[in-house]
């Protein structure tokens, strides 16, 4: 599958199939030098794209300048690695969806490191997430414990924010390419872990964040952690589907407990009835890392 690698990396950036066709076309042909041979019909018909969509995909496929890309990527320190590269991150291998293609700016050991936390939380995060991440955070860095988060408001922020004052490592994943970082606030955050710590995207640099992109990405954040931290959520909220997926993919899901009339500890309180190990102290996420 090496060979495949520049072809994974043709493809993804044609337009017209979106991720679920690639998911289709790479799962159908190991070998992706088959695709370029194929009638329009074909692609189609393992694609299940409409007929416009799949002309736009046909025309890119044959056309589309990859090697400028890849130029203009390296020109901007902006680097990528295949699911089939030997540096591709082992947990993230192993999900049920993983990531074909993983854009990354920044310092790329981070990756490699471990053990990571995933810290994630309501966008509307409030004092008690802020209190308790403040507390725990230098804590977790003390033991080179990687943070990782989405870069979105509330409790991602503060999240990235405590670990680099803690002077520890972090790393961002975004839901969409590095040109649009998205809330427009965490574009100064957002260029300073690109200079020192690391972004991630599945999305190339120019396409810009979509609102399904957001719990897609999730399986992201879950999927390059040993475990994952939830402060505050709500039932069925994008932090909550992170959870499921945490858990669907065997991680450990810790929860901050929380009152029974707060409506943000609602998805916590719930999580934690269903098996997530509930955070009293920070010996209990010592003791789930193994550190």
């Amino acid at each position: 599958m090496k060979g495949n690698r520049n072809l994974v990396f043709h493809i993804h950036h044609c337009r017209g199939i979106g991720l679920k066709g690639i998911k289709r076309l790479f799962e159908t042909y190991r070998d992706l030098h088959s695709v370029l041979e194929l009638p329009i019909s074909k692609l189609q018909q393992i694609t299940r794209s409409t007929s416009t969509n799949i002309e736009t995909f046909y025309k890119d496929l044959h056309s589309f300048s990859s090697k400028r890309y890849m130029q203009l990527y390296a020109e901007n320190n902006i680097e990528w690695i295949t699911l089939f590269d030997d540096d591709y991150p082992l947990l993230l291998k192993n999900v049920y969806d993983p990531p074909f293609l993983l854009f990354l700016k920044g310092d790329k050991k981070l990756l490699q490191a471990s053990p990571k936390l995933a810290v994630i939380g309501s966008r509307d995060a409030t004092s008690y997430t802020e209190k308790v991440l403040h507390t725990m955070i230098p804590e977790l860095v003390k033991h080179e414990i990687v943070i990782v988060s989405g870069l979105a408001k509330g409790a991602d922020t503060i999240a990235h924010k405590e670990a680099i004052r803690s002077g520890g490592k972090t790393i961002g994943v975004l839901g969409g390419g590095f040109q649009h970082i998205y809330p427009k606030q965490n574009v100064d955050l957002a260029n300073h872990m690109m200079a020192h710590h690391l972004l991630l995207s599945e999305y190339p640099p120019y396409i810009k964040p979509e609102k399904w992109h957001f719990p897609f990405r999730n399986r992201i954040i879950s999927g390059i952690s040993d475990a994952v931290l939830v402060t505050e959520a709500r039932k069925k909220s994008g932090t909550f589907i992170t959870a499921d997926y945490a858990l669907n993919e065997g991680r450990e899901v810790l929860c901050l407990p929380g009152s029974i009339h707060d409506p943000l500890a609602e998805g916590t309180n719930s999580l934690i009835q269903e098996g997530a190990k509930m955070v009293l102290t920070i010996e209990d996420i010592f003791s789930e890392l193994k550190v």
